[in-house]
């Protein structure tokens, strides 16, 4: 499938913002731009199982398309929601646990390159990802 394989942060647009809005503080912000996050997909029909290391944590995700699941970010958040495939584009619709506010995630193929787009709070920030 178009999202397997392992993915490398590349560049990052509006990610300190969009930490900021999400209530991360300055030095995990400063940290967080700069994680080196190495992101391993694998897709079998409906089931992925991603790999997600950076300087800070390494972790294994398992979810099944529209089944709700609970997911930590670095910064401790705790998030329920579930994956959707819509087209050729992964959408997660995520509820915040501490305050019920709604994180959008999307991940599609642009190109050669894995793009990351995340938007809550009204800002949205993007994370780019090469082979």
């Amino acid at each position: 499938m178009a999202f397997n394989g392992t993915w490398k942060i590349d560049r990052n647009e509006n990610y300190e913002k969009f930490m900021e809005v999400m209530g991360v503080n300055v030095m995990k912000r400063k940290l967080g731009a700069h994680d080196n996050l190495k992101i391993t997909i694998q897709q079998d029909g409906n089931k992925f199982t991603i790999k997600e290391s950076s300087n800070f944590r390494t972790i294994d995700i398992e979810f099944t398309l529209g089944v709700n699941f609970d997911y930590s970010l670095a910064d401790g958040t705790e998030l329920t929601g579930s994956w959707n495939m819509e087209g050729n584009k992964l959408v997660g619709k995520f509820t915040r646990k501490d305050n019920g506010k709604l994180l959008t995630a999307y991940r599609e193929i642009v190109g050669d390159e894995l793009v990351q787009t995340y938007v809550y709070e009204g800002v949205e920030a993007k994370r780019f990802f090469k082979r």
